[in-house]
């Protein structure tokens, strides 16, 4: 019998729905369907949750096979969700913008290198974009940190990145393209390493 039957079994023999268990395990019903129906495995955790609920051992739910499946689902979930951190603390990184000297600004035809809150001499159209996308890039990443995310949040983070590589190099920001570029770069390299 494999996991899904058996689970199915345990909740039918206890005479509770599909719905209270996923209350009683913190899952959604959908989560519970899903594993009835053989669609997917839990994690560990709830894996463990469902063990001691139903007072059997992780051996009587699963076959060798499954252990592993779950094992490896586990992990790849472990190792995304810490690619996921990286983005976000990379994106949150973005905060040395404001006080690191990554802007050139030309006055009496010397470039001085400032922060971009020491940027004066600028079009006022530029400045404003070089804020917008700076702190939107950094907005990104504490809400990245502070919610559960998905691959979406990648993407968009890579999007937001790359919107401010064009900005500075088009804009001749060389040293804030770099380090914008070197961002990008780590996280191109997390992705190709994870995939």
């Amino acid at each position: 019998m494999d996991f899904n039957e058996k689970l199915q079994k345990l909740r039918k023999d206890k005479g509770i729905t599909q719905e209270e268990l996923a209350e009683i395990l913190f899952v959604s019903r959908t989560a519970v369907s899903k594993w009835e129906t053989g669609r997917g495995y839990p994690n560990l955790e709830s894996l463990k949750a469902i063990a001691n609920f139903f007072n059997v051992s992780i051996d009587d739910l699963l076959s060798g096979d499954e252990v592993i499946t779950i094992a490896e689902q586990d992990s790849k979930q472990k190792e995304s969700d810490f690619i996921r951190r990286i983005f976000a603390l990379l994106d949150c990184g973005m905060i040395a913008f404001l006080f690191l000297p990554l802007f050139g600004q030309s006055k009496d035809e010397i470039v001085q290198s400032l922060s971009l809150f020491s940027l004066t001499n600028i079009q006022p159209y530029l400045r404003a974009a070089y804020y917008i996308i700076v702190i939107a890039i950094i907005l990104w990443g504490i809400l990245a940190l502070a919610i559960k995310t998905d691959r979406k949040t990648e993407q968009v983070s890579i999007v937001l990145s790359m919107a401010g590589a064009m900005l500075f190099i088009l804009s001749r920001q060389p040293y804030a393209a770099a380090m914008l570029l070197i961002f990008l770069a780590i996280k191109a390299f997390l992705l190709i390493k994870t995939r």
